[in-house]
């Protein structure tokens, strides 16, 4: 049976409209903010900040006038959104809370043989105390528990047992994150943080699974049952095929050939209606907008690959002398098309930010055109990074790399 066929550049504008990518801004705050986290499911943090952080960076590339602040207050005033673990550390719509039980549930069956195995009955012994403290005492941060030399330890290989404890009850649920302080998580009872309904509210496992599974799809436009199972990283590979074969068969999903970049076809698992989505979605504008290294466009690196033929990896990880492009460098969106990445760093001291270097994708030629809205998206960056001007290194327009 030949499979209905969704073109490249129909899957790429389909992409592009379910990550909120075609849309030329609009209000960045309260309702309007909230629901364009909606739309994208969540939005990942991330600490580094050598222009602004992840999530930030992230809200910006979709909504120009966003601005830090509206952020904090959905989520530490409003409480309309939390923050936990998907793939990474993220922030959440509140709504979906009930779901992520179905997370603490198996995080606590997974982590407690690992972190006891890892600290010993030490663990089990603080797991308690933290708890307590926090009930007694109040929202705390990991420099509030412990005690003496067990403070002094740090990073992710040197958690001490307050911070491994601190880190189970919050992955399990009876801790929530309340607010951050200085990028630093403070964690206080979940019930002081978490709202009703959401609080209470409870589905069965089966209700998690057939929810996680299909908004993923509805936020991804076309899948594959590996990427269903990856987008919320919430349920198995298993369970998404599963899924994928009962939908299937109740009619609620039809499976679709996916061009790539290069012709190739990919197998992939779709609504009845994405043909007719894929040519109703907005041609996005030809603005470009520098884009998060973690942006949820992005955040598979295989399927970015396919779709629009861009290969990136983050060279934070990678030492110095054998990095290609840089150590933080962020890809370079225009319409519906990656063009390039750039290095780049907010200096605050000298209130700029300064752009050492721009790759070009191949064929991509630095116009008078596309140069002055390359420099109208840093702009809009430095305006972001709260920094007075942008300033170049003389030698920043490169030649394509391959």
């Amino acid at each position: 049976m030949t499979l209905p066929l969704l073109r490249n550049r129909d899957a790429r504008r389909l992409f592009l409209d379910r990550h909120a990518l075609c849309d030329g801004g609009g209000p960045a705050s309260g309702a309007a903010l909230l629901d364009l986290i909606r739309r994208l499911g969540f939005v990942q943090v991330d600490s580094i900040n050598t222009v602004a952080r992840a999530h930030h960076m992230i809200l910006h590339a979709r909504r120009t006038a966003y601005r830090p602040p509206a952020l904090t207050r959905l989520t530490e005033t409003d409480r309309a959104l939390f923050e936990h673990w998907t793939h990474d550390a993220s922030i959440i719509p509140m709504e979906f809370y009930p779901h992520w039980k179905l997370r603490f549930a198996r995080a606590e069956t997974r982590l407690q043989a690992r972190w006891t195995n890892w600290h010993g009955p030490e663990f089990d012994r603080e797991t308690g105390a933290v708890l307590e403290h926090v009930r007694a005492h109040g929202a705390c941060g990991t420099a509030d528990v412990g005690s003496g030399e067990e403070r002094k330890s740090g990073g992710w290989w040197e958690w001490n047992p307050s911070k491994t404890a601190l880190e189970y009850l919050w992955h399990t649920g009876q801790l929530a994150i309340a607010r951050r302080e200085s990028f630093r998580k403070v964690y206080d009872l979940t019930e002081r943080v978490v709202p009703e309904p959401h609080l209470s509210t409870t589905h069965p496992e089966s209700h998690t699974i057939d929810w996680a599974a299909g908004a993923a799809l509805d936020r991804l436009g076309f899948a594959t049952s590996g990427e269903i199972a990856a987008f919320w990283a919430k349920i198995t590979p298993a369970e998404a095929r599963d899924w994928c074969a009962a939908a299937l068969a109740r009619g609620e999903i039809i499976e679709i050939a996916v061009e790539g970049a290069d012709g190739s076809r990919r197998r992939s698992f779709a609504r009845p209606d994405v043909l007719d989505r894929a040519a109703e979605a907005c041609e996005p504008p030809g603005l470009v907008r520098v884009l998060s290294p973690f942006d949820p466009a992005l955040r598979d690196r295989a399927r970015a690959q396919r779709l629009f033929g861009f290969f990136y990896r983050i060279e934070v990880f990678v030492p110095a002398p054998k990095r290609k492009w840089g150590y933080y460098v962020f890809p370079v969106l225009e319409g519906d098309r990656l063009i390039g990445r750039i290095d780049m760093k907010a200096e605050r001291d000298a209130d700029r930010l300064h752009v050492t270097a721009f790759w070009p994708e191949a064929g991509v030629k630095l116009g008078r055109a596309r140069l002055a809205r390359l420099e109208a998206a840093l702009d809009r960056t430095r305006r972001l990074a709260e920094v007075a001007e942008v300033s170049f290194a003389r030698d920043w327009q490169r030649e394509t790399l391959s």
